[in-house]
């Protein structure tokens, strides 16, 4: 077997290398009362703290992290932070109005540059590049694809523009070019460097941390921290993404989908001149199953995708972090994609779970009745939504009325997923219709039929 082929190193996102992953700040040990509790230490429970801190800086702000800050999506990503949503703007229209949906996206924008006007100002080394994103199409079918989500952008204005063949491949030079759409609006991130400085701006600011610890059940201004201490709060935020389906009652509001990623060795710079992406952009493909890729500051190529399977009952465990398979599928698909990558070394494999409500629609929720709130749902486009979502919870918590808290995605009830085996045989049908309408248009370089199946399975 090439040497370029064996399996990878280090089996830890690549983020981590380097930086201090673990629990560094002490577990609760008593019982705490508190202005706001929130638990989970990603980017939504860090953002809110900071946002709310920053409208109130005399709120006790107490987060609460099973792990160590940065543990799940927010610590593992790709290092998108874009103004990507899963839910269109014809749909949101069709749902809330026209201006309603060209309000919810251009929020997404602005949170783009949000994220990285508080890098900046609060020193975060987040490796924070807004270069855009660059979608390849190759092949008759993904390009008609393409130019659709291009008319659809004009008509929105989201900032989707179309790339010829010639001017694609000298951004990115991909096999089998027919062109490629281009959007402004991300930017390549260190996913790892921005939490964790994040969480140091909260500290700053007089917000707490406590790592380790676990809580079993959130209840009305209560958290019970699993075999100890009770936090009693006027406000109680739910920042656990995929994790949710861990808590009692929860299970089937979100499904935990995986979603594992590879990296290669560090580039030389005669490989990036035959490569591209001289601007940092990040890169994907208009096919079923997703990918996604991003030119790392040490000149690595990071590039991830689904095709993990669920596992039955919303399971998640670091076993399912790692699929052998799903590695050398991402690594197959990244040479074929870039045959300029030669034989270089791929020395990163990892992965984690993100959340995906049954109708794909993230959400923002907040009971004054009862002060408890939640955001999340974000299926895998939580960089910037997760800032959105901290900047909207900190102001209903403190019952500012603004532009954002009047987004469509506030108050929004994502109906419940099925219960198994429903819901792991439907999840799963899902990856298996992309990966073979993704087959079927290789071999026919026509639209899948089978893409009509899969738009029906998921509603998209």
């Amino acid at each position: 077997m090439p040497a370029t082929d064996q399996p990878s190193r280090q089996l830890e996102p690549l983020w981590w290398d380097g930086l201090d992953a673990r629990r560094t700040r002490p577990a609760l040990t008593g019982d705490e009362v508190v202005d706001v509790c929130i638990v989970g230490a990603g980017y939504t429970g860090l953002w809110t703290a900071f946002y709310l801190l920053e409208a109130d800086p005399s709120l006790s702000v107490l987060v609460v992290e099973a792990e160590h800050v940065g543990f799940g999506a927010s610590g593992r990503n790709g290092g998108w932070c874009s103004a990507l949503y899963p839910v269109g703007p014809a749909t949101l229209a069709a749902e809330h109005g026209e201006q309603a949906a060209r309000d919810q996206h251009a929020a997404l924008r602005e949170s783009v540059d949000e994220v990285g006007r508080v890098a900046t100002a609060e020193g975060i080394d987040c490796h924070y590049r807004k270069g855009g994103t660059l979608v390849v199409a190759r092949g008759r079918a993904q390009a008609a694809r393409a130019r659709a989500e291009v008319e659809e952008s004009a008509r929105w204005g989201t900032g989707t523009t179309w790339l010829g063949p010639d001017e694609a491949r000298e951004r990115l030079a991909a096999q089998g070019l027919s062109g490629a759409t281009f959007n402004p609006s991300c930017a390549r991130i260190h996913p790892y460097r921005l939490v964790t400085g994040l969480a140091a701006a909260v500290e700053r600011r007089g917000g707490r941390i406590a790592e380790g610890t676990r809580v079993g059940t959130i209840g009305e201004r209560r958290v019970q921290v699993v075999g100890g201490p009770v936090v009693r709060a006027r406000h109680v935020i739910r920042a656990t993404e995929a994790w949710s389906a861990r808590l009692p009652g929860l299970r089937r509001v979100v499904a935990p989908v995986y979603s594992l990623v590879v990296a290669t060795e560090p580039l030389p710079a005669s490989t990036w001149e035959r490569l591209g992406l001289a601007q940092r952009e990040t890169f994907s493909e208009h096919r079923h199953v997703i990918v996604y890729g991003q030119r790392t500051e040490d000149d690595r190529l990071v590039f991830g995708g689904r095709g993990a399977p669920y596992h039955f009952g919303s399971g998640i465990s670091p076993e399912f972090d790692r699929d052998p398979g799903v590695f050398e599928t991402l690594r197959r698909s990244l040479r074929d994609m870039l045959p300029a990558l030669g034989d270089a070394a791929f020395t990163h494999a990892w992965g984690g779970p993100l959340g995906i409500a049954r109708d794909w629609h993230p959400s923002v929720r907040y009971d004054p009745a009862t002060g408890g709130g939640w955001a999340g749902g974000y299926v895998g486009d939580g960089v910037a939504t997760a800032n959105l979502a901290g900047r909207t919870l900190a102001d209903l918590v403190t019952g500012a009325s603004s532009a954002l808290t009047r987004l469509p995605w506030v108050g929004h009830r994502s109906r419940r997923w099925e219960p198994e085996p429903a819901r792991w045989l439907g999840v799963n049908a899902g990856l298996r219709l992309a990966t073979l309408a993704d087959t079927e248009e290789r071999l026919t370089h026509r639209p899948a039929t089978l893409g009509r199946a899969l738009s029906a399975l998921t509603g998209h």
